[in-house]
């Protein structure tokens, strides 16, 4: 593989790069190579670098403070921004995030994450963009070349087959070379040759036996030698285990500091005779490639001069039309002559809202995703401000929670940090029951070794009247304090799992019932003292306040939305699954939605016939009432302004945009690939390279909604399709009576069955489409020669397999429109 064009400043930054590293010393050279903190690399500036600082970032820039005191603008998840199906979007969203990064000070982002759906238990797939790894590269590469744009790093993770959580620190994934290549392997190789990205993320796990944080043969032969990448290798956070493994493996800094594998311990190992010095120079010189490109070495020029940077974009209006644009409508019945949306305003004069995320938005997944927007509009938001006056009613219906929740709905929290004499050290207001604090994230004026204790104190409004449960989660001893009462006092030691995130967080747990009036503040804590754990890689604060309403009779809640829903035009019911469901570090067991929330959908839908269904989700749950309502609109996690997006989709101003990344299933038992728990230690991918819809269509079962589906609002025929090995030119009209945009999909089917085994059909290239009504468009594809390959893993290498190919285009796997023949 060919890298990019080498040029006059490539030059410079490489001049540049090599008068610095020949001014290190082997410690300071050691030193580079590890965090000095969560976040960031050590500055040196005798040699006139920076500091390089590191943020998550998937969806908004979080930088490096677990605080709402600098928001972070909030766009909709990874499967949202996939499902548009439009890499030069994910380009815009990548624009924005590089504009949010330079005003945090923020060097490289920490996204994006380019793994697989391999199976829809996997619980962290909300921050992965689909099960197709042509379509996850082209997103990818869109994302990364937008950041780029803007002068700011990426770092695309997670470096591979980290496609389930269950174990991620210890599994060995076995998978085969050729699924390995064809599919996992797939994005990153497309993202490094067409975007460039100026990092890759090292994974947890291992990969055929070897820790992917000290993988030569992927790390150094494949990513470095076959493709041509030139840039950084981070460790993903606490993956790093071995000083000799990690270098001799290929990987250049390990994360997070003060505590590394690096650092003093590789210059002794160096010194030991136990590394070549020239490998410490070749990590050394990728870090310093890194800081040239984004301007934080001496006399090198920054890849994007000030100059050059990007307009700036409304992250409001990006984040709102990204979402909208994301929204996939799976079904949408005609009754009486009449599609159930967008709303007839002059058929839907009343609309009955449902459901407990309709009120408390769910807009992002959780862990390394998180960040604090400076707003949310939920749906009923949303719909508030698009309805007329009077026109809406909600209730709550049924909530997807009976469990306790990180405090946040009513409750106004600040942290206050003591010294051990009682002094205080500083405080900062919180958005939520939740402190993660780790390394730099301590409020000013606090340090580690003055910090003894620390309090969430303010006060919490509910709701509504009963027994509220107040809970906790973290290590040490805790204080909870409720109306002035002590209610609970205790101490907790570290968790059992695996995942040493997790076992440092502890369990949630339920501490006291305290009986509340709706409307009635009352002053609320939860004091800390900070535990000294022994061993710990890094320093840090990490415990929550907890908390659960009342627990009103399911049955109660589901007949006052049905009474609302009765007189209603029309019913709208969100339905939602929680932080307990989908999140970093656990996969799923089940994909039922939680709660009472399928039984508040059959209730509605029984008593009104215009019933519309949200499903506020990342990945794929079963929707056993699909077939009884008039609508299902997919919103994902839809971001900061969801609610806003929904109230234009559903009203009409805007068409749904989005178009299924992932098969989603009638249930659990038709899913083809369901196994995400290792044994022994190790997790086989038997499958080969049948994940997703080619699964699907080896064992002809029949998925709810297909791979590519989704419906906008009006009609397209596709009028010819003209087609050869390399390209594919579709004409087609749009014969609705409103504008529109269509995704045009085409995939290859081998016409000669036999060895080697291959799906029925994969997807081959992808393009959108704009007109009006009556209009005709024509789209060109490309169609890569790659399409036509496979790994052969005797030769160990890719060959073409001839044959008769039909070229399909189509709406969807499943709506396969026109064809053609070409040979190969």
């Amino acid at each position: 593989m060919t890298g990019a064009p080498i040029t006059r400043a490539d030059h410079a930054r490489e001049a540049a790069v090599e008068a610095a590293l020949g001014k290190l010393d082997l410690d300071d050279k050691a030193r580079l190579l590890a965090g000095q903190d969560n976040w960031s690399l050590p500055a040196l500036p005798g040699i006139g670098l920076a500091s390089l600082v590191m943020s998550d970032g998937p969806i908004g820039v979080r930088g490096v403070r677990w605080t709402a005191d600098d928001p972070s603008v909030a766009l909709p998840s990874p499967t949202a921004l996939a499902a548009t199906w439009d890499p030069e979007l994910a380009r815009r969203a990548g624009r924005l995030l590089a504009q949010e990064a330079r005003r945090k000070g923020v060097h490289v982002l920490l996204a994006p994450t380019v793994n697989l759906h391999r199976s829809p238990l996997g619980g962290r797939h909300f921050e992965a963009y689909s099960e197709d790894p042509y379509l996850t590269g082209e997103i990818g590469t869109g994302y990364v070349l937008g950041v780029q744009d803007g002068g700011v790093g990426t770092t695309v993770k997670h470096f591979v087959a980290n496609d389930a959580e269950t174990d991620r620190f210890t599994v060995d994934n076995i998978v085969a070379p050729r699924p390995l290549r064809e599919l996992y392997l797939a994005p990153f190789e497309a993202i490094v040759e067409n975007a460039h990205p100026w990092g890759i993320m090292a994974a947890y796990n291992r990969v055929n036996g070897d820790s992917m944080t000290e993988h030569r043969h992927l790390q150094k032969e494949v990513l470095r030698g076959e493709w041509g990448f030139d840039g950084f290798i981070v460790s993903d956070w606490l993956a790093a285990r071995s000083t000799t493994g990690a270098v001799l493996g290929g990987l250049d800094v390990a994360m997070p500091g003060p505590k590394t594998v690096y650092g003093d311990a590789l210059a002794t190992a160096v010194r030991a005779g136990e590394v070549e010095e020239s490998l410490v120079d070749d990590a050394v010189r990728n870090v310093l490639r890194l800081a040239a490109r984004v301007g934080a070495l001496d006399n090198a020029p920054a890849v994007v001069a000030g100059s050059q940077l990007p307009a700036p974009l409304d992250g409001d209006a990006l984040a709102r039309e990204v979402a909208r644009r994301s929204f996939v409508l799976v079904r949408n019945e005609v009754r009486d002559g009449h599609p159930a949306l967008p709303l007839d305003p002059a058929r839907t004069r009343t609309v009955a809202l449902s459901g407990a995320a309709a009120r408390d938005a769910r807009i992002l997944g959780g862990g390394s995703a998180t960040v604090f927007p400076p707003h949310v509009v939920s749906p009923l938001d949303g719909l508030t401000a698009a309805l007329p006056d009077g026109s809406l009613t909600y209730r709550v219906g049924a909530d997807p929670s009976d469990q306790l929740a990180v405090a946040a709905q009513g409750f106004e929290l600040r942290a206050v940090c003591r010294a051990a004499d009682g002094r205080e050290l500083g405080t900062v207001d919180l958005p939520s029951g939740m402190i993660q604090w780790v390394g730099v994230d301590l409020p000013d004026g606090v340090t580690y070794d003055e910090l003894h204790s620390v309090e969430f104190t303010g006060t919490f409004t509910p709701r509504e009247s009963g027994d509220h449960t107040f809970g906790t989660r973290g290590i040490g001893p805790l204080v909870l304090t409720v109306g002035g009462e002590r209610v609970w006092e205790g101490e907790e030691g570290l968790g059992t799992s695996t995942d040493p995130f997790n076992a440092f967080f502890g369990e949630r747990l339920p501490r006291a019932r305290v009986t509340l009036l709706e409307g009635e503040s009352v002053d609320v804590s939860l004091r800390l003292t900070v535990p000294r754990l022994p061993g710990m890689p890094m320093d840090a604060v990490a415990f929550s306040l907890l908390h659960l309403g009342p627990q009103r009779d399911p049955d109660d809640l589901i007949a006052e939305a049905v009474e609302a829903a009765r007189t209603a035009d029309t019913a709208v019911v969100v339905v939602a699954t929680t932080t307990a469901v989908e999140s970093e570090g656990f996969d799923r067991t089940s994909l039922e939605l939680p709660g009472h929330q399928n039984a508040l959908v059959a209730a509605v839908a029984a008593v009104n016939p215009h019933t519309v269904v949200v499903v506020n989700t990342g990945s794929p749950v079963e929707l056993p009432w699909r077939d009884d309502v008039s609508a299902v609109l997919l919103s994902w996690f839809p971001g900061q302004e969801g609610g806003a997006a929904l109230a234009d989709v559903l009203t009409g101003a805007e068409e749904p945009g989005g178009r299924l990344t992932t098969t989603w299933p009638v249930a659990l038992a038709d899913v083809p690939v369901t196994d995400t728990t290792p044994v022994d230690g190790e997790l086989h991918y038997t499958e080969g390279v049948f994940i997703g819809y080619r699964a699907w269509e080896r064992a002809g079962t029949t998925p709810a909604y297909p791979f590519g589906h989704g419906l906008g609002y009006t009609d397209w025929e596709y009028e010819s399709l003209d087609a050869t090995a390399d390209r594919a030119t579709v004409t087609l009209r749009n014969t609705g009576t409103r504008p529109g945009r269509e995704t045009v999909q085409i995939y290859l089917a081998p016409q000669a069955a036999g060895a080697p085994e291959r799906p029925v059909r994969w997807l081959a290239g992808f393009a959108s489409a704009e007109a009006g009504p009556g209009e005709s468009v024509e789209v060109t594809i490309p169609l890569r020669a790659r399409a036509y390959q496979i790994w052969d893993e005797d030769a160990h290498g890719w060959t073409t397999v001839p044959g008769t190919y039909e070229i399909q285009a189509a709406r969807s796997l499943t709506d396969r429109r026109l064809s053609a023949t070409v040979e190969r």
